[in-house]
């Protein structure tokens, strides 16, 4: 069974999306530029014990995403232990909404948004009482 190991954001300005990405999630970098020949950050997104894949930013290498353009690669969903105030940072820090907050009922809550390089992201609230 194939299982996803790694991801890769594509973003125009490397400073503004580890600021991004690190405001909102709290993710850490790692910087692997000499290996990958181009600028690359390894983004640690959790501690090794908990479930889940570390990824990277990585110096996008053709033009950014149209707004509206349909999705043309994986969407991340993220989790979060506040939607409310996650959504509240991505605002503040440029990001935009796609798909307003809604409930998996039973389940959580989810919404979906663009982040300050034009990349589609999911945030995913868990919440047995989400109606």
């Amino acid at each position: 069974m194939g299982r996803v190991l790694h991801f890769e954001i594509h973003v125009e300005d490397m400073e503004r999306a580890k600021k991004f990405y690190g405001e909102v999630f709290g993710w850490k970098y790692e910087d692997y530029s000499n290996y990958a020949g181009i600028p690359y950050f390894g983004a640690i997104t959790g501690d090794d014990g908990t479930p889940g894949i570390n990824g990277a930013l990585m110096q996008r290498q053709g033009v950014a995403p149209e707004v509206g353009q349909p999705t043309n690669s994986f969407v991340c969903t993220i989790g979060v232990e506040d939607y409310d105030s996650t959504e509240a940072k991505i605002l503040e820090l440029g990001g935009k909404v796609v798909l307003p907050k809604y409930a998996l009922p039973g389940m959580a809550w989810q919404g979906y948004y663009i982040d300050t390089e034009g990349n589609i992201i999911g945030i995913h609230q868990p919440d047995p009482n989400a109606k």
